[in-house]
């Protein structure tokens, strides 16, 4: 059916009989309108949840991240109070040796039996210190280095084989695990 010349209404057919399923139709739009809403409604809350989620993880995160600093940082203090404590342990027996060698010198008046207990000495505390990882270095001969050396002065090289080369050692450097602690002091022969 055409009213005053429009097209043919939303609820018939092209034959002019009523069109049953565009009722249907045009009833269910509404209902879509809802299902997608509610859908959205839902996706918006599981968004909700995720952002709850991540904020808490972070959280969580940044929590462990503060006290992971507080203990290392706690336990480098402790490192740094205690560091020479084994070092010291193991030297307290060479004080205590020094210390028997000091009554010694004061009694004895045999010149010998002193260098040998300070020779004992010496040696104990070189082994000991050896021990911790301690490791002279061998400067005497050999070609100068700026990284290794401290030239105190230059001198005529003795022989032409020794310029450039370390003639004396005036103070010993030393190695601890393999890394320079100290420069070694030396002549060098020009």
């Amino acid at each position: 059916m055409q009213t005053n010349g429009q097209a043919n209404n939303a609820g018939d057919n092209d034959n002019g009989m009523p069109d049953f399923n565009a009722e249907e139709n045009i009833s269910e739009t509404p209902h879509m309108t809802n299902a997608l809403e509610v859908e959205e409604g839902e996706e918006l809350v599981k968004k909700e949840q995720q952002l709850n989620e991540m904020r808490d993880k972070y959280l969580r995160l940044q929590a462990e991240f503060d006290n992971f600093r507080k203990r290392t940082a706690k336990e480098r203090l402790e490192l740094l109070q205690t560091a020479g404590k084994e070092v010291i342990i193991s030297l307290l027996d060479v004080l205590d040796d020094s210390e028997r060698a000091t009554k010694q010198l004061d009694t004895s008046n045999d010149i010998n039996a002193v260098k040998d207990g300070v020779n004992l000495v010496f040696n104990k505390l070189k082994t000991t210190l050896q021990a911790k990882g301690l490791k002279p270095m061998e400067s005497m001969h050999t070609t100068f280095d700026s990284d290794l050396h401290d030239a105190i002065t230059e001198i005529p090289a003795p022989t032409p084989d020794l310029q450039g080369k370390v003639v004396d050692v005036l103070q010993q450097g030393y190695y601890l695990n393999d890394k320079l602690i100290r420069h070694a002091k030396v002549i060098v022969g020009k």
